[in-house]
């Protein structure tokens, strides 16, 4: 059993590792692809069925960015909807400088930190759940290895990976805060070095030791996971 759960962690780690090597060798896209320019142009409009759009494509990705956070369910659907709702008030200081799901990240990433330092000086106490799933709740949660590459299309396959990801999952909550986000948004979430510092207002050196240091820290904690 340790030898199969053993397996199950290298290979997740080499998956992302393979994520890591495909991202690098393929072209990286411009700051605004033609898609978001069309739906930037009608949310600078005032359209509301434009920013239904922008919340249902991006609402699992800042759900899921709050929590990597917060490490509690209910604080990141809160923290989500405190995304949405400052996207909402401050549209028109997007200016394209970043892709617009950059941009995003980077409201996610800043509203779940106040969230977590609002909590914090009211002396809460801080619980965590390594098997909640990440997810939107009821019909539409997810598992965490959902969020990870599918490796294939057979049923067999599927429940490996999702098993991979589960794993995963709990090892990269083992993870310093900002080494977590940092691997996050690079080997799961595709962000270049640029826009992960852009993400997290630190500057690109940063942002790959915090990657290099978090991809060792994760191969630590799967070792401790894999001896227990």
């Amino acid at each position: 059993m340790l030898a199969e759960k053993e397996a199950l962690l290298i290979a997740g780690i080499e998956q992302l590792q393979q994520v890591e090597v495909a991202q690098d060798a393929a072209p990286r896209p411009a700051a605004v692809c033609l898609q978001d320019a069309r739906l930037i142009a009608r949310l600078r409009t005032g359209e509301l069925a434009a920013f239904e759009e922008l919340v249902e494509e991006f609402q699992p990705l800042v759900y899921a960015l709050c929590y990597r956070v917060l490490n509690d369910s209910e604080d990141a659907r809160d923290a989500a909807q405190e995304t949405f709702l400052k996207i909402y008030r401050h549209f028109s200081h997007f200016r394209g400088e970043a892709s617009l799901k950059t941009w995003i990240c980077r409201i996610a990433i800043n509203q779940a930190r106040s969230s977590e330092r609002w909590w914090r000086r009211r002396f809460r106490k801080e619980t965590i759940s390594l098997d909640t799933p990440i997810g939107l709740g009821s019909e539409d949660e997810k598992a965490p290895g959902e969020y990870l590459p599918s490796a294939g299309a057979s049923p067999e396959t599927e429940t490996l990976a999702r098993e991979r990801g589960r794993l995963l999952e709990q090892s990269l909550t083992g993870l310093k805060k900002d080494f977590r986000v940092a691997v996050v948004l690079r080997d799961i979430e595709g962000l270049a070095y640029e826009e992960i510092a852009y993400v997290t207002g630190t500057n690109v050196g940063t942002v790959k030791s915090r990657i290099a240091r978090g991809r060792e820290m994760l191969r630590e904690v799967i070792e401790k996971q894999t001896c227990q």
